[in-house]
C-alpha cells in the first residue's frame, strides 16, 4: 500500500456502515441493493386516497431492515457521501429495469422525474438533499430503458412541517397536510400539465407521497409511478389486497404498470 494511503487509513479509518472495517461498503451490504425492485405500496397505508382510486404504484429497490436501514442513515446523516456511489449505480439499474413495464402506460410521453424534497431543517443539517442523488439516477435509469425522462425539482416543503423520522402513520399525516408546495422554478419547468415519476429514498407509512401527488395533481400533472430505495416491510398478517377498482386513467395505469 502506498505510504500516504496507509498513513489516511491508520488516521480515518474506512469502515462500511454495518461495522465492517477497511472497505466503504461490503459485499453483502451491497449485495442488498442487486436484486430487482418489488411493488411496495401494499404496506404503506397512508397511500390509500379513500376515493376508490388505487394508490399510486411504488417500486421498492430493497426492505428497510438490517444493514440497508444502516446504510441509509450513514448516507443521509452521517455523513457518508461517499455511499452515492453505490446508491446511484443501484436505482439506475432499478429505473431502467421498472421502463419496460412503464412503457405501455406513457407511450411517447416524456416523463419528469420529481424528487420528494426534504425539510429546510434536514437539508440545512446535511447541506444538500440526498434524495436528488436517487432521483438523477432513476432519470439515467429510464434513459437506458429508452424513456425521455428529466430531473424535475419541482416542490419544497413549507417551514410548518418537521422532520418525520420517529412519527407514526398518523402523526405523518398530520404533519404532511398542506405542507408541500410547488415551487415558481418548478412549474416553470413542468408547465402545464406533465406526466411525474416521484422518488424518495425509504416508504415508511406512505404519507409523504401522498403529499406529493397531491401537490402535483392540484397543479395538473399526472403521477404515474414512484421509486424508492427501501421499503419498511408490512406486517406479517397483511396479505390481501386493500385497493378497489377505479375508473379512468388511473385505472388503466394501474393495470399496465402491474408486475
Amino acid at each position: 500500500m502506498h505510504p500516504v494511503r496507509e498513513l489516511a487509513r491508520l488516521l480515518l479509518p474506512v469502515a462500511c456502515p454495518c461495522g465492517e472495517l477497511d472497505v466503504r461498503w461490503c459485499a453483502g451490504c451491497a449485495a442488498h441493493l442487486a436484486g430487482s425492485p418489488d411493488r411496495a405500496e401494499r404496506g404503506a397505508p397512508r397511500l390509500d386516497r379513500l376515493d376508490r382510486v388505487p394508490p399510486v404504484p411504488v417500486w421498492a429497490l430493497t426492505p428497510y431492515t438490517g444493514p440497508v436501514r444502516d446504510v441509509v442513515v450513514h448516507w443521509k446523516d452521517r455523513g457518508r457521501v461517499d455511499i452515492d456511489r453505490l446508491l446511484g449505480p443501484a436505482m439506475r439499474r432499478a429505473a431502467a429495469r421498472i421502463g419496460p413495464v412503464l412503457v405501455p402506460a406513457l407511450g411517447d410521453a416524456p416523463v419528469a422525474v420529481v424528487p420528494v424534497p426534504s425539510t429546510g431543517a434536514a437539508r440545512r443539517a446535511r447541506g444538500r438533499e440526498p434524495v436528488t442523488v436517487l432521483a438523477r439516477a432513476v432519470t439515467q435509469g429510464l434513459h437506458d430503458a429508452g424513456i425521455r425522462a428529466r430531473l424535475v425539482p419541482a416542490l419544497a416543503r413549507r417551514g410548518t412541517g418537521r422532520d418525520q423520522v420517529g412519527l407514526g402513520a398518523r402523526a405523518r399525516g398530520r404533519n404532511l397536510s398542506g405542507a408541500v408546495r410547488m415551487t415558481r422554478r418548478g412549474s416553470r419547468a413542468l408547465g402545464q400539465r406533465s406526466v411525474c415519476i416521484l422518488v424518495d429514498d425509504v416508504l415508511t407509512t406512505g404519507a409523504t407521497l401522498a403529499a406529493v401527488e397531491r401537490a402535483l395533481e392540484e397543479a395538473g400533472h399526472d403521477v404515474v409511478g414512484a421509486t424508492v430505495l427501501a421499503a419498511t416491510p408490512p406486517p406479517a398478517h397483511e396479505t390481501e389486497d386493500r385497493t378497489a377498482p377505479a375508473a379512468g386513467s388511473r385505472q388503466e395505469t394501474e393495470q399496465n404498470l402491474k408486475v
